[in-house]
């Protein structure tokens, strides 16, 4: 075939879609500006285990998903929710137990993590095909080719395909040759999805809430964590808590954040709650690579699979992908997978 796709991002979205487009026989090269893989999945390994500071779960119906996870032969296994849960309705109220509805819908995660999700694709890649830290300056349109310029480099290509958030795109790219102003203005205005998110996980020596006759899962009107589930390993023998804070806290530092769960933690497990071996957490409205400062504040999902995304712009060189332009489950690891299924037709058709 000889031709050759450029793809901006190396999270799930573009490093699925590079796997495409490599086994349909396209020339492909994926920039990272950050030092690491990953985008919004971060599997961050500490204390002999591993903890989701970013996506996490799967369930049954996202079928494109699921079908992924069988094609690389990733192993998956249910959330666990055996045990009563915990709710604090306000702070003046006692922590109150209670019964999980039966027959919910069960959630999975992959066992060693998201990242193995992305590691099993990533070994399709020679290291000429996946750049990290190779932040995209400008993409300027040519005759019957487009360039993609970094800080060091300028790579020559039929077409280019963003797969980073569409705000992003917008506000750290430049294009001599102006984007369509509708598709600059709804870029403006699409969610960003976990960017207003705040994850936070302890590790344990023990699952002592067990014993407590617990899941490990609690929720809490007053905070700091709104959320909590067990998040121990596949092979139980590492064991931790996961969960949300409550995004108010973005402004307070890392150490006032861990004063506070800690806090939290002792009111709903006892002292087994604050004997921790770490706290880690991941701010994601503070991560310049996937988020832009912005007063304006915007729904959840808001113009996620827009149909302005449809379209490619400067003479059908430049196609604006990732998770958030899908119109199914935009903004989730379904979404990314439903999406490069997307692009990856539109290119064949339009070079074969």
């Amino acid at each position: 075939m000889n031709k050759s796709i450029v793809i901006i991002g190396a999270g799930l979205s573009g490093l699925y879609l590079g796997y495409l487009l490599k086994k349909a026989g396209f020339t492909i090269k994926i920039l990272e500006a950050n030092d690491r893989i990953g985008g919004r999945i971060f599997t961050k390994k500490t204390h002999d285990t591993s903890v989701e500071l970013g996506a996490t779960w799967l369930w049954k119906y996202n079928k494109d998903l699921m079908d992924l996870c069988q094609e690389l032969k990733l192993t998956l296994f249910e959330q666990d929710m055996d045990g009563e849960a915990l709710f604090e309705a306000t702070a003046a109220h006692t922590v109150q137990r209670f019964k999980l509805p039966a027959h919910q819908e069960i959630s999975y995660r992959i066992a060693g993590g998201t990242v193995a999700l992305l590691e099993q694709l990533t070994a399709h890649f020679s290291e000429d095909e996946l750049l990290l830290n190779a932040t995209v300056n400008t993409i300027k349109e040519q005759d019957n080719t487009i360039e993609v310029i970094t800080a060091h480099s300028t790579f020559i290509a039929d077409s280019v395909v963003s797969t980073i958030p569409p705000q992003l795109l917008v506000h750290s790219i430049d294009f001599p040759v102006a984007l369509d102003t509708e598709l600059v203005h709804v870029a403006n205005n699409c969610h960003t999805w976990m960017k207003d998110s705040i994850k936070f996980a302890v590790v344990y020596n023990t699952p002592f809430w067990e014993k407590k006759g617990l899941s490990g899962t609690g929720f809490s009107h007053v905070g700091p964590f709104t959320e909590i589930y067990d998040h121990s390993d596949f092979t139980d023998k590492r064991f931790a808590l996961m969960g949300f804070l409550n995004g108010n806290l973005a402004t307070e530092t890392k150490a006032q954040r861990e004063l506070l769960v800690k806090t939290q933690l002792l009111k709903f497990f006892g002292d087994d709650g604050e004997n921790y071996l770490s706290y880690e957490e991941k701010v994601w409205s503070q991560a310049p690579l996937t988020t832009t400062a912005t007063d304006t504040y915007l729904t959840p999902h808001a113009n996620n699979g827009h149909l302005i995304f449809q379209k490619a712009y400067l003479n059908g060189k430049f196609i604006v992908a990732g998770s958030e332009t899908s119109p199914s489950y935009g903004g989730y690891m379904e979404g990314a997978i439903y999406r490069g299924h997307q692009i990856a037709l539109q290119l064949k058709r339009q070079f074969l």
